[in-house]
Protein backbone atom coordinates (compact mmCIF):
# COMPACT_ATOMS: atom_id res chain seq x y z
CA UNK A 1 0.00 0.00 0.00
CA UNK A 2 0.77 3.79 -0.61
CA UNK A 3 -0.58 6.68 0.13
CA UNK A 4 -1.29 7.20 -3.91
CA UNK A 5 -3.52 4.00 -3.36
CA UNK A 6 -5.22 5.15 -0.23
CA UNK A 7 -6.21 8.39 -1.52
CA UNK A 8 -7.43 7.05 -4.48
CA UNK A 9 -9.64 4.17 -2.53
CA UNK A 10 -10.78 6.85 -0.72
CA UNK A 11 -12.12 8.68 -3.77
CA UNK A 12 -13.73 5.94 -5.23
CA UNK A 13 -15.80 4.78 -2.40
CA UNK A 14 -16.98 8.35 -1.39
CA UNK A 15 -18.42 8.69 -5.13
CA UNK A 16 -16.82 6.74 -7.20
CA UNK A 17 -18.25 4.89 -10.01
CA UNK A 18 -16.81 1.12 -12.11
CA UNK A 19 -18.28 0.11 -15.16
CA UNK A 20 -16.34 -3.57 -16.14
CA UNK A 21 -16.54 -3.80 -20.02
CA UNK A 22 -15.70 -7.19 -21.74
CA UNK A 23 -12.03 -6.09 -21.49
CA UNK A 24 -11.48 -2.67 -19.96
CA UNK A 25 -12.69 -1.21 -16.73
CA UNK A 26 -13.82 2.66 -16.60
CA UNK A 27 -13.52 4.12 -13.14
CA UNK A 28 -15.19 7.54 -12.95
CA UNK A 29 -15.13 9.99 -9.50
CA UNK A 30 -17.37 12.70 -9.24
CA UNK A 31 -16.40 15.99 -7.24
CA UNK A 32 -19.74 18.10 -6.62
CA UNK A 33 -19.50 21.82 -6.61
CA UNK A 34 -21.51 23.10 -3.35
CA UNK A 35 -22.16 27.00 -3.60
CA UNK A 36 -20.41 28.20 -0.57
CA UNK A 37 -21.97 32.35 -1.36
CA UNK A 38 -22.21 32.76 2.07
CA UNK A 39 -18.25 32.10 2.35
CA UNK A 40 -16.47 33.01 -0.30
CA UNK A 41 -17.02 35.25 -3.43
CA UNK A 42 -14.72 33.24 -5.33
CA UNK A 43 -15.59 30.71 -8.21
CA UNK A 44 -16.19 26.93 -6.92
CA UNK A 45 -14.92 25.78 -9.95
CA UNK A 46 -12.36 27.68 -10.17
CA UNK A 47 -10.84 26.08 -6.55
CA UNK A 48 -12.53 23.02 -8.11
CA UNK A 49 -10.09 22.65 -11.30
CA UNK A 50 -7.03 24.46 -9.44
CA UNK A 51 -7.27 21.44 -6.42
CA UNK A 52 -7.63 18.75 -9.77
CA UNK A 53 -4.09 19.43 -11.09
CA UNK A 54 -3.24 18.49 -7.20
CA UNK A 55 -5.24 15.35 -7.18
CA UNK A 56 -3.86 14.46 -11.05
CA UNK A 57 0.04 14.92 -9.51
CA UNK A 58 -0.61 12.30 -6.88
CA UNK A 59 -2.80 9.47 -9.28
CA UNK A 60 -1.67 9.90 -12.69
CA UNK A 61 1.66 8.17 -11.67
CA UNK A 62 0.10 5.87 -9.86
CA UNK A 63 -2.33 4.61 -12.74
CA UNK A 64 0.59 5.13 -15.15
CA UNK A 65 -1.74 7.19 -17.54
CA UNK A 66 -3.66 10.88 -17.89
CA UNK A 67 -6.66 11.31 -15.73
CA UNK A 68 -9.88 12.66 -17.91
CA UNK A 69 -11.04 15.61 -17.00
CA UNK A 70 -14.58 17.20 -17.03
CA UNK A 71 -15.91 19.96 -15.58
CA UNK A 72 -19.76 20.95 -15.90
CA UNK A 73 -21.12 23.52 -13.47
CA UNK A 74 -22.23 20.73 -10.82
CA UNK A 75 -19.53 18.51 -10.65
CA UNK A 76 -15.60 17.54 -11.92
CA UNK A 77 -15.86 14.57 -13.07
CA UNK A 78 -11.84 12.44 -13.23
CA UNK A 79 -11.86 9.12 -15.21
CA UNK A 80 -9.53 6.75 -16.20
CA UNK A 81 -9.66 3.19 -17.64
CA UNK A 82 -7.70 0.30 -18.44
CA UNK A 83 -7.70 -3.76 -19.02
CA UNK A 84 -9.35 -5.61 -16.91
CA UNK A 85 -6.32 -8.01 -16.65
CA UNK A 86 -4.30 -4.45 -15.08
CA UNK A 87 -2.61 -5.31 -11.89
CA UNK A 88 -4.24 -1.05 -10.33
CA UNK A 89 -7.41 -2.44 -11.53
CA UNK A 90 -7.83 -6.10 -10.40
CA UNK A 91 -6.36 -4.38 -6.83
CA UNK A 92 -9.10 -1.67 -6.85
CA UNK A 93 -11.50 -4.88 -7.38
CA UNK A 94 -10.29 -6.70 -4.38
CA UNK A 95 -10.28 -3.33 -2.16
CA UNK A 96 -14.11 -2.47 -3.31
CA UNK A 97 -15.27 -6.30 -3.16
CA UNK A 98 -16.37 -5.91 -6.79
CA UNK A 99 -18.93 -3.27 -5.82
CA UNK A 100 -20.24 -0.61 -8.97
CA UNK A 101 -20.41 2.32 -6.97
CA UNK A 102 -20.44 4.14 -3.52
CA UNK A 103 -24.50 2.79 -2.72
CA UNK A 104 -23.24 -0.38 -2.55
CA UNK A 105 -19.65 -0.30 -1.59
CA UNK A 106 -18.09 -1.17 1.47
CA UNK A 107 -14.64 -0.41 3.38
CA UNK A 108 -12.58 -3.54 2.79
CA UNK A 109 -11.37 -5.20 6.12
CA UNK A 110 -7.66 -5.10 5.13
CA UNK A 111 -7.88 -0.86 5.24
CA UNK A 112 -8.64 -0.90 9.20
CA UNK A 113 -4.87 -2.56 9.03
CA UNK A 114 -3.59 0.70 7.48
CA UNK A 115 -1.05 2.35 9.32
CA UNK A 116 -2.49 5.94 10.59
CA UNK A 117 -1.02 8.17 7.22
CA UNK A 118 -2.55 5.78 4.88
CA UNK A 119 -6.07 5.74 6.60
CA UNK A 120 -5.32 9.22 6.72
CA UNK A 121 -4.95 9.90 3.02
CA UNK A 122 -7.91 7.62 2.39
CA UNK A 123 -10.31 9.09 4.62
CA UNK A 124 -9.10 12.60 2.75
CA UNK A 125 -9.83 11.04 -0.73
CA UNK A 126 -13.35 10.42 0.69
CA UNK A 127 -14.10 13.37 2.60
CA UNK A 128 -12.77 15.50 -0.77
CA UNK A 129 -16.01 14.26 -2.94
CA UNK A 130 -18.52 13.35 0.22
CA UNK A 131 -17.26 16.15 2.30
CA UNK A 132 -18.69 19.94 3.09
CA UNK A 133 -17.78 22.62 5.98
CA UNK A 134 -20.50 25.81 5.47
CA UNK A 135 -21.33 28.58 8.03
CA UNK A 136 -24.54 26.85 7.90
CA UNK A 137 -22.91 23.79 9.59
CA UNK A 138 -22.79 25.08 13.14
CA UNK A 139 -24.42 23.61 15.97
CA UNK A 140 -26.62 26.15 18.02
CA UNK A 141 -23.80 28.60 18.35
CA UNK A 142 -22.51 29.99 15.44
CA UNK A 143 -18.64 29.93 16.28
CA UNK A 144 -19.16 25.84 16.37
CA UNK A 145 -18.86 24.48 13.35
CA UNK A 146 -18.53 21.18 12.07
CA UNK A 147 -17.35 19.24 8.68
CA UNK A 148 -20.30 16.68 7.40
CA UNK A 149 -19.57 13.76 5.20
CA UNK A 150 -22.48 13.05 2.95
CA UNK A 151 -23.34 9.64 2.30
CA UNK A 152 -26.36 8.21 0.25
CA UNK A 153 -28.19 5.28 1.10
CA UNK A 154 -25.18 3.18 1.91
CA UNK A 155 -25.45 2.73 6.22
CA UNK A 156 -23.30 0.41 6.32
CA UNK A 157 -20.69 2.33 5.11
CA UNK A 158 -21.61 5.22 7.47
CA UNK A 159 -20.31 3.12 10.26
CA UNK A 160 -17.14 2.51 8.45
CA UNK A 161 -15.94 5.67 7.84
CA UNK A 162 -17.35 6.28 11.53
CA UNK A 163 -14.86 3.29 13.11
CA UNK A 164 -12.10 4.27 10.44
CA UNK A 165 -12.37 7.76 12.34
CA UNK A 166 -11.97 5.98 15.61
CA UNK A 167 -8.69 4.25 14.44
CA UNK A 168 -6.76 7.84 14.39
CA UNK A 169 -8.71 9.02 17.34
CA UNK A 170 -11.12 11.47 15.57
CA UNK A 171 -14.65 11.63 17.40
CA UNK A 172 -17.91 11.67 15.38
CA UNK A 173 -20.32 14.63 17.02
CA UNK A 174 -23.47 13.09 15.45
CA UNK A 175 -25.11 11.26 12.46
CA UNK A 176 -28.35 12.26 11.37
CA UNK A 177 -29.39 9.17 9.70
CA UNK A 178 -31.55 8.99 7.07
CA UNK A 179 -34.31 7.30 9.39
CA UNK A 180 -37.43 8.33 10.54
CA UNK A 181 -37.14 8.63 13.60
CA UNK A 182 -34.83 11.24 13.15
CA UNK A 183 -36.00 12.81 10.56
CA UNK A 184 -39.48 12.75 11.16
CA UNK A 185 -39.56 12.19 14.72
CA UNK A 186 -43.61 14.01 15.28
CA UNK A 187 -44.79 11.96 12.30
CA UNK A 188 -45.04 15.83 10.76
CA UNK A 189 -44.36 15.03 7.26
CA UNK A 190 -46.12 11.43 7.45
CA UNK A 191 -49.05 13.38 8.09
CA UNK A 192 -48.57 15.85 5.27
CA UNK A 193 -48.75 12.78 2.99
CA UNK A 194 -45.07 13.03 2.45
CA UNK A 195 -44.40 9.20 3.73
CA UNK A 196 -40.68 9.47 2.01
CA UNK A 197 -39.82 12.54 3.33
CA UNK A 198 -37.06 10.91 5.75
CA UNK A 199 -35.30 9.32 2.68
CA UNK A 200 -32.13 11.29 2.17
CA UNK A 201 -28.76 11.27 2.68
CA UNK A 202 -26.72 10.40 6.07
CA UNK A 203 -24.80 12.78 7.61
CA UNK A 204 -21.71 12.43 9.60
CA UNK A 205 -20.99 15.31 11.60
CA UNK A 206 -17.60 16.37 12.97
CA UNK A 207 -16.23 19.09 14.31
CA UNK A 208 -14.13 21.07 12.09
CA UNK A 209 -10.81 21.22 14.39
CA UNK A 210 -10.94 17.50 14.76
CA UNK A 211 -10.58 16.80 11.36
CA UNK A 212 -7.64 18.71 10.63
CA UNK A 213 -5.60 16.01 10.85
CA UNK A 214 -7.58 14.83 8.00
CA UNK A 215 -8.40 18.09 5.86
CA UNK A 216 -9.11 17.90 1.94
CA UNK A 217 -6.98 18.02 -0.83
CA UNK A 218 -9.80 19.97 -2.79
CA UNK A 219 -8.45 23.87 -2.21
CA UNK A 220 -11.20 25.93 -1.61
CA UNK A 221 -12.92 23.38 1.35
CA UNK A 222 -8.94 22.74 2.98
CA UNK A 223 -9.55 26.78 3.06
CA UNK A 224 -12.81 26.65 5.10
CA UNK A 225 -11.87 23.95 7.25
CA UNK A 226 -8.87 26.16 8.77
CA UNK A 227 -10.70 29.31 9.01
CA UNK A 228 -13.71 27.88 10.58
CA UNK A 229 -11.35 25.86 13.06
CA UNK A 230 -9.70 28.84 14.22
CA UNK A 231 -13.19 30.32 14.90
CA UNK A 232 -14.47 27.50 16.86
CA UNK A 233 -10.94 27.00 18.87
CA UNK A 234 -11.58 30.57 19.71
CA UNK A 235 -14.91 31.08 20.18
CA UNK A 236 -14.30 28.23 22.73
CA UNK A 237 -11.30 29.63 24.32
CA UNK A 238 -12.99 32.88 25.17
CA UNK A 239 -15.90 30.80 27.16
CA UNK A 240 -12.80 29.93 28.96
CA UNK A 241 -12.43 26.46 27.76
CA UNK A 242 -10.31 24.23 25.95
CA UNK A 243 -11.24 23.49 22.75
CA UNK A 244 -10.48 19.98 22.57
CA UNK A 245 -11.97 19.00 25.92
CA UNK A 246 -14.98 20.34 24.17
CA UNK A 247 -14.87 18.69 20.80
CA UNK A 248 -12.90 15.68 21.76
CA UNK A 249 -15.10 13.21 23.03
CA UNK A 250 -17.07 10.52 21.33
CA UNK A 251 -21.02 9.86 21.63
CA UNK A 252 -20.59 7.33 24.83
CA UNK A 253 -18.65 10.43 27.17
CA UNK A 254 -21.75 12.78 26.48
CA UNK A 255 -24.72 13.26 27.61
CA UNK A 256 -28.16 11.73 26.39
CA UNK A 257 -31.46 13.85 25.35
CA UNK A 258 -33.63 10.73 25.24
CA UNK A 259 -36.99 12.16 24.07
CA UNK A 260 -39.10 9.04 23.64
CA UNK A 261 -40.01 9.44 19.43
CA UNK A 262 -43.09 8.08 18.89
CA UNK A 263 -43.43 4.92 16.39
CA UNK A 264 -43.48 5.94 12.67
CA UNK A 265 -44.99 3.54 10.14
CA UNK A 266 -41.46 4.43 8.17
CA UNK A 267 -39.41 1.99 10.28
CA UNK A 268 -40.46 -1.37 8.37
CA UNK A 269 -39.56 0.05 5.30
CA UNK A 270 -37.20 -2.20 2.99
CA UNK A 271 -34.84 0.60 3.00
CA UNK A 272 -33.56 0.02 6.60
CA UNK A 273 -31.28 -2.48 7.03
CA UNK A 274 -32.69 -5.44 8.27
CA UNK A 275 -30.47 -5.59 11.65
CA UNK A 276 -32.72 -2.38 12.77
CA UNK A 277 -35.78 -2.89 10.97
CA UNK A 278 -38.90 -2.29 12.76
CA UNK A 279 -37.12 -0.73 15.89
CA UNK A 280 -37.83 2.36 17.14
CA UNK A 281 -34.88 4.37 18.13
CA UNK A 282 -34.98 7.53 20.42
CA UNK A 283 -31.53 8.77 19.71
CA UNK A 284 -28.93 8.86 16.54
CA UNK A 285 -26.45 7.19 19.24
CA UNK A 286 -28.51 3.55 19.29
CA UNK A 287 -28.92 3.73 15.84
CA UNK A 288 -24.76 3.91 15.46
CA UNK A 289 -24.19 1.36 17.71
CA UNK A 290 -26.89 -1.32 16.76
CA UNK A 291 -25.21 -1.23 13.38
CA UNK A 292 -22.07 -1.40 14.90
CA UNK A 293 -19.82 1.76 16.15
CA UNK A 294 -19.83 0.22 19.30
CA UNK A 295 -18.73 2.04 22.54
Amino acid sequence: MNSEMAYLLGLICGNGEVKRGPTNTIISIDIPHKKLQTELIDDVQIYVKASVSDIRSILEPLIGAQLDFIQNPTSTILSFQKPNSDYLIREIMRYIGHATNHSNIRIHSDIFNFTTDHKIQFLRGFADVTGYIRRSNYFFEKHLHRVYLEVPNNWHLVIDICNLLHDIDIPVQNIDWAHPNMRDPKLVKYRANKPDFWKKEHQIKIWANEFLPVGFQVLHKMKMLEMYSNELINGIKAGGKEASAYTHRYYWETRNQNVKKEEHPGIYDEVIPEEIRGINFNTWKEIAESLGYPR
